[in-house]
């Protein structure tokens, strides 16, 4: 039986047991959602978008019911004091016991997808998303979702802490389906924090999916923190619609998984419009991560600004897919993209793809990509002012690194990623100073 069938016989074993399986228009789009994956399955090389990123590995692997696991030392360090509203899942499902929503102020609702089927369906479906829309993966997180987060702020609402969503992968050869949903109203603000984590889950798959929708000059912005275990695959996709200058600032930071592909695409549907899309990624060993993004200028006067940048060793492999579409009409758009990738290693790999597509004329667009390693001046300076070449070449990697950390507000989610960098890179620790 292929893994596409497999997936086929899961969806229909667990159908009649998934949250708010009673909705009628939930279980009719599952049905069609898993129908169009059977019909399409896994994307493949053919795919343009997935040329440099295979899931043959993951079709290979099979994946087993979650069992009971104890995270909860876990789920204490990571939320280390940080004031927050705090939502926590444990292979996919909602902790209570462990999240900590607090206090909100008037307007806003933050709660998890479960208890949003459940107490009000009719609140969600608009923003639930459709069986058509993305990958084949997206479809399968469709059918199979049954939790996740929903954050909704009406006009005005802005929240002084931020929203942090943690997903633990905790059982071994687990799969988790989260789905997102954050509604932003006319002039609202947040700060949303999605992070996952391993805790020796192995070969488990988190295919998750965050849609969000912002009104009118509503201000979000949204870390993603990547961190789950070496063996696991992590297939996530992030879709935007943004109204008349509203703010979306993305940070995407992947520092984990076996294989992680991250999508992330935004669309001005007013004029206005600003986003950020920030990227960091370390690879080492066999691992590969691919980002691929889509930006859409549909409107005058739109800004964005993308920036990507990789860290690969060993053997991995970095891709970046960057396409910035300006539609006819859409003039005054002004649009930046770069994508740069330092190879620690002879034997690594980075591929880069940036696009621009532009279809209006008054415009100002610019793009470019760089692959290279530890520059040998910068190397010889570190070293005569005393610094052993361990030390100098750590000291260039993290400063490579900064460029995209910095970009990261609060500072409190800017600490967050620096403990990460430091775990990763090797002796980090001693970068302190340097910070």
């Amino acid at each position: 039986m292929s893994t596409v069938q497999t997936w086929v016989a899961d969806f229909a074993a667990r159908e009649q047991g998934l949250t708010g399986a009673g909705i009628p228009w939930l279980a009719a789009m599952r049905k069609r959602a898993i129908e169009r994956f059977a019909d399409e399955g896994w994307p493949t090389t053919k795919h343009e978008s997935w040329r440099h990123t295979s899931l043959a590995s993951l079709e290979q692997q099979q994946f087993l019911p979650a069992a009971q696991s104890s995270v909860a030392d876990l789920a204490s360090r990571i939320k280390a004091g940080e004031a927050g509203h705090w939502l926590v899942f444990v292979d996919g499902r909602f902790a209570p016991d462990l999240s900590d929503i607090g206090v909100l102020p008037p307007g806003a609702q933050v709660l998890p997808l479960s208890g949003a089927l459940a107490d009000s369906p009719e609140s969600v479906q608009g923003l639930f998303g459709a069986e058509t829309q993305g990958a084949s993966t997206v479809a399968l997180n469709l059918a199979l979702a049954s939790d996740g987060a929903v954050i909704r702020l009406e006009r005005g609402v802005a929240l002084e802490k931020p929203v942090h969503i943690v997903f633990i992968a905790a059982s071994q050869q687990a799969a988790s389906f989260p789905r997102n949903l954050i509604q932003a109203g006319a002039a609202s603000q947040a700060v949303i924090v999605e992070h996952y984590v391993g805790q020796g889950s192995g070969a488990s798959l988190t295919n998750a999916v965050t849609r969000a929708e912002l009104a009118a000059d509503a201000h979000i912005t949204h870390l993603k923190l990547q961190q789950e275990d070496e063996q696991a695959f992590h297939l996530g996709t992030i879709d935007v619609v943004q109204a008349k200058s509203s703010v979306y600032n993305s940070h995407s930071m992947s520092f984990g998984a076996r294989l992680a592909r991250h999508d992330i695409a935004t669309d001005f549907t007013g004029d206005h419009c600003e986003t950020l899309l920030n990227g960091l990624y370390y690879v080492n060993g066999r691992r590969h991560v691919d980002h691929h993004t889509l930006i859409g200028h549909s409107r005058p006067h739109g800004v964005s600004r993308e920036y990507y940048r990789g860290i690969l060793a060993d053997t991995a492999r970095g891709v970046f897919g960057g396409r910035i579409l300006v539609a006819p009409g859409a003039d005054k758009t002004d649009a930046v993209q770069r994508s740069d990738s330092l190879l620690l290693s002879r034997m690594a790999k980075a591929d880069a793809r940036p696009e621009l597509e532009i279809y209006a004329d008054d415009v100002k667009c610019a793009h470019g990509a760089t692959v290279g390693q530890i520059d040998e001046n910068s190397l010889f300076y570190l070293r005569t002012r005393g610094l052993d070449e361990a030390s100098a070449r750590r000291v260039l990697t993290y400063a490579f690194a900064a460029e995209a950390v910095s970009r990261i507000e609060p500072e409190a989610l800017r600490r967050r990623v620096v403990t990460a960098i430091r775990s990763l890179v090797p002796d980090g620790a001693e970068l302190g100073e340097f910070a």
